[in-house]
């Protein structure tokens, strides 16, 4: 099927590793030109030349800025002033009790997951409306409907992006511009794989039992009883991108395994 990206231009905040790297490896090979986004010039030189590496042909413009801050975004804005597509990716977690979270860390997780996504699209919608065409999209997790007790404040700024990507949408009635959020679920990304292999060294585990373990009495609804993988997070979003997705907008689209129990 031709997704029909080609010319387009796409932006994926936090892309040098995990879904958002996947995001930008199959946007580039349905040929869109891909903006590369991470906070230092080698991480998103070594993503580019990834990317590469799969598809030699690909169309890359490496943006080294941190979204997190206003100042990191107006090095985007001045890099790229206009896209087509934003993908609001960037995103950081960590697992805390919650009487543990002081104020720096709620802020810190807000400006991150939520901030840096409003700050980018209220900048790139206005050009969008003006030409008729373009596509948001917020990278939410399942954690934003079904907030985890380990870690609230991910959660929060999760939920978060489900009622911005929303209100977004309701401005763009009648145009040819979609907003909307994919819920991914647990995900093997480059963090999460850390993560996992850390604590199967603790407890002279394997990996596989950890996962195995996570998904029996963690995550105990999913049915696909284990980690989704970044391309398989990806497919959906590029799909989203695609001008044959016209038909989606103010969707939260799910591609968590099945771990969200609700039919709505």
């Amino acid at each position: 099927m031709d997704l029909q990206l080609k010319n387009k231009i796409a932006l994926v905040s936090g892309s040098t590793a995990g879904i958002g790297l996947a995001i930008a490896e199959l946007l580039s090979l349905e040929g869109a030109t891909v903006v590369i986004n991470g906070r230092t010039k080698e991480r998103v030189s070594a993503a580019a030349d990834k990317i590469k590496s799969i598809n030699p042909h690909a169309q890359l413009i490496p943006v080294a800025a941190d979204l997190s801050e206003m100042s990191g975004i107006e090095t985007m804005i001045k890099a790229v002033p206009t896209i087509d597509i934003l993908i609001n990716n960037l995103g950081i977690y960590e697992v805390k009790p919650f009487t543990e979270i002081s104020d720096e860390d709620w802020l810190r997780l807000f400006n991150t997951n939520v901030m840096s996504g409003i700050r980018l699209s209220r900048h790139y919608l206005p050009m969008m409306l003006k030409k008729n065409w373009g596509r948001i999209i917020f990278i939410s997790s399942e954690s934003g409907i079904q907030i985890p007790a380990e870690m609230i404040h991910y959660g929060v700024t999760k939920t978060a992006q489900l009622a911005i990507a929303r209100g977004i949408a309701e401005t763009t009635a009648g145009t040819n511009v979609t907003v909307n959020s994919v819920l991914p679920g647990p995900t093997r990304s480059e963090g999460v794989e850390h993560f996992v292999e850390n604590i199967a060294k603790e407890r002279a585990q394997t990996p596989e039992q950890i996962e195995k373990e996570f998904f029996a009495s963690v995550r105990p609804s999913s049915l696909l009883k284990r980690f989704t993988t970044s391309q398989e997070v990806a497919a959906l979003v590029v799909y989203l991108c695609s001008p044959i997705s016209s038909g989606t907008n103010g969707s939260s689209m799910r591609v968590d395994g099945g771990v969200i129990r609700s039919i709505a």
